[in-house]
């Protein structure tokens, strides 16, 4: 990290010196060449581009609906949750309740704490459909767009306006259409929506010394979900960092004092969250609790990492996924970020996987890198603003750019160009046609890939070990589905079904549909009660292995 990694950044506000700087030279300059009469203005430029993030985005969480692709887990989870807060009560999901047996009337705030989804509610409003989740996140990330384009004019402050209009337009184009967004598009709607323009906000505003709007948006971070507060803990430090290189006396204390509040503020919120209010919602306590190799929990972890801190880089270099991970999220930025201090903001999420015992956290095939996008793209942008001047530096920032986009084009964006990646394989073809069977109103039980088509018109929970008595059964026999180990397994559980109590009353292609004639009990059959003990699912075995699938 240099020495240059906290400098303080002018007092301007908005983009008005880039903008008052651009507009000079368009006055003063006179014709030019034909071009540049049909050169956008910025405002123009940043609504192309907000609308560019909005349509890939939207577009390929589409393709992944009309294909799907998109499971009772975790889609249906979110639908059935944001339709209770649109209905003026909790956020209730039988699909996660049942699943993994919480008690009756479960909340999703004792699950994570993350009552900012609420905000999608009014969607449903409009369309009671989980569709509207998926417009709903493309919209969050394309508001980032105008945000990461002032972050960029803020670093290039003081650079001439082709280069500082370059640099805005480069950083927003290489945001919207960065493979995070894309990778999390691609797994539907989830906190990290808000988690995304809610930390460009945080950090935009904080470089115009508007610390009270930055405090605003820390604290939906905050609510945002329960680790969050993690990195807005470590934006304080930034803050005072950044605050010992300020050489105006009274802009130092200031920033000093919102540093101190971001640094305490934003752990005790993740300390509240964890330790009352998600078990104030009923959530069982060390539930995501994935750091075994450190100790049983957060206090025995500590304990031990302060008498051994070996056990940090042993956790570290346990599974070969993990280096790579780092050297991938980094390495496409071709290390720009690690020469901010804003990459610190980074560092509590990224710990949280590296050093975690789930295989799910290693691969960039979830959305877990989008919550770090905004904090790498802005910390990478700080780096290449205050060099602005070296070629090699103005080379990084296009390759990075250029680099991030192109990693992309595999991850989900070229796909959206292939007729064939929006027809759904038989197997799911056959699903939606069997999901199209179930009347409104029933009780269900449906293949994770067919809940979400359900979700909204029907009680439906998840198939799995433990049948639930449900008038309706939608499963396959052939084909493995979640979370089941084996096909055999389902095959099994249409052979248990047939043979108590239930009739087949459609069939295609594997799916088989099973309606309930009687109310003869099927064996194991359980129901989640008061007393039901929440667990986790096994991580499947191929899990862990491949950084790009998981």
């Amino acid at each position: 990290m240099s020495r240059h990694d906290v400098t303080a950044y002018p007092d301007t506000e908005g983009t008005q010196g880039a903008e008052a700087a651009r507009g000079a030279e368009a006055a003063g300059a006179g014709p030019t060449r034909a071009g540049d009469a049909l050169r956008l203005s910025p405002r123009a430029r940043t609504a192309a581009l907000t609308l560019l993030c909005f349509a890939v985005c939207l577009g390929i969480a589409a393709q992944q609906w009309t294909t799907l692709q998109l499971g009772g887990f975790d889609l249906g989870i979110f639908d059935q949750g944001v339709r209770g807060y649109a209905h003026f009560g909790l956020p209730v999901s039988s699909l996660k309740s049942f699943h993994h047996e919480f008690p009756p009337g479960f909340s999703l705030l004792g699950d994570h704490f993350s009552p900012v989804i609420a905000l999608m509610a009014p969607l449903y409003w409009i369309w009671d459909d989980p569709r509207s989740l998926l417009i709903g996140q493309a919209l969050c990330f394309a508001a980032g767009v105008p945000l990461i384009r002032r972050v960029a004019d803020r670093c290039f402050a003081d650079a001439d306006p082709r280069t500082a209009r370059r640099a805005a337009d480069l950083a927003g184009l290489a945001y919207g259409l960065g493979w995070p967004l894309l990778v999390a598009s691609r797994g539907g709607f989830h906190e990290v929506a808000f988690a995304v323009p809610l930390t460009l906000l945080m950090l935009e505003r904080g470089m115009a010394r508007r610390y009270g709007t930055a405090a605003l948006a820390g604290l939906l971070l905050c609510c945002t979900k329960e680790d969050m507060g993690l990195a807005v803990g470590a934006y304080g430090l930034v803050l005072l960092l950044r605050a010992r290189r300020d050489e105006d006396r009274e802009r130092r204390r200031q920033t000093a004092r919102w540093g101190t509040g971001f640094l305490v503020g934003g752990p005790l919120a993740a300390a509240a969250a964890i330790a009352w209010l998600i078990p104030a919602m009923g959530g069982a306590p060390g539930y995501y609790w994935n750091y075994q190799s450190l100790g049983t929990d957060g206090g025995d972890a500590l304990s031990h990492v302060l008498r051994d801190p070996t056990l940090l880089v042993s956790a570290l270099f346990d599974a070969p996924l993990k280096p790579l991970l780092l050297l991938w999220i980094f390495g496409t930025l071709f290390l720009l970020p690690l020469r901010s201090a804003t990459v610190l903001c980074a560092l509590p999420l990224l710990a949280e996987r590296v050093l975690s015992s789930n295989p799910n956290h290693w691969s960039i095939a979830r959305h877990y890198d989008a919550f770090l996008w905004p904090i790498l793209l802005v910390a990478a942008l700080e780096v290449l603003g205050r060099h602005h001047g070296h070629a090699l530096t103005r080379r990084l920032g296009v390759a990075a750019a250029a680099l991030t986009v192109v990693a992309a084009l595999p991850l989900g964006a070229a796909n959206l160009f292939v007729p064939s990646y929006w027809q759904p394989k038989p197997s799911e073809a056959a699903l939606l046609r069997g999901a199209g069977q179930i009347p409104d109103g029933a009780t269900v039980e449906a293949d994770n890939q067919a809940a979400p088509r359900l979700s909204a018109r029907t009680d439906v929970v998840l198939v799995d070990e433990k049948p639930r008595g449900r008038e309706y059964v939608l499963i396959r026999s052939d084909k493995r589905a979640f979370p089941f180990k084996t096909d055999r397994e389902q095959a099994a559980r249409i052979e248990l079904l047939l043979a108590h109590g239930y009739r087949q009353i459609w069939s295609e292609g594997g799916v088989v549909l099973l309606h309930r004639e009687g109310s003869e009990p099927v064996p194991g059959e359980q129901v989640p009660g008061p007393d039901s003990t929440p667990y986790q699912d096994e991580v499947p075995s191929d899990v862990g292995h491949n950084l790009f699938r998981g």
